[in-house]
């Protein structure tokens, strides 16, 4: 398992608005936010999210470097830029990001990266649940946009 799992606010928010923030414990054995992330999950102070960052306590805080260069040419948004910068000065880190750029970014600097659908597709292949249509299913229904063929994709790497 990776040490150092780095995770920009969208699969927090919508993983907590599921009740299955514990699949983000699935990315790595220590599990942080930027800073930039934690304020972007704050604003909501009575959502979900913003509880689970408060009462997780696998789930920590930690500040981001400035981004380089190379990331900062990318022009994400200042959550993704603090999750990418924060995970390439920390070997071995994932980085946890839905958004498209923001992946594409990672990978364009070898970063290994993970959605909250790969969270849900190795929750389902270590046995921790038994379908990930279902799990799948409940993050649609919180506000997680995924085209049928997304999800079709998704379900035939698991055997679904």
């Amino acid at each position: 398992m990776t040490a150092l799992a780095v995770v920009n606010a969208s699969p927090v928010i919508l993983l907590a608005k599921a009740e299955l923030m514990g699949l983000l414990q699935l990315a790595g054995d220590i599990v942080v936010v930027p800073d930039a992330v934690a304020q972007e999950i704050r604003q909501h102070t009575s959502d979900a999210a913003a509880r689970a960052l408060q009462d997780t306590s696998w789930l920590s805080v930690a500040a981001a470097p400035l981004p380089t260069e190379a990331i900062a040419r990318w022009e994400l948004g200042p959550g993704e830029t603090a999750v990418i910068a924060l995970a390439a000065s920390s070997p071995g880190a994932v980085v946890v990001v839905d958004d498209l750029a923001a992946r594409r970014c990672a990978r364009s600097l070898g970063l290994p990266v993970r959605g909250t659908i790969g969270l849900v597709l190795a929750a389902k292949e270590r046995g921790l649940i038994l379908e990930a249509r279902p799990v799948l299913q409940q993050l649609l229904a919180v506000g997680m946009y995924l085209s049928d063929r997304v999800v079709n994709a998704a379900l035939d790497l698991v055997g679904e």
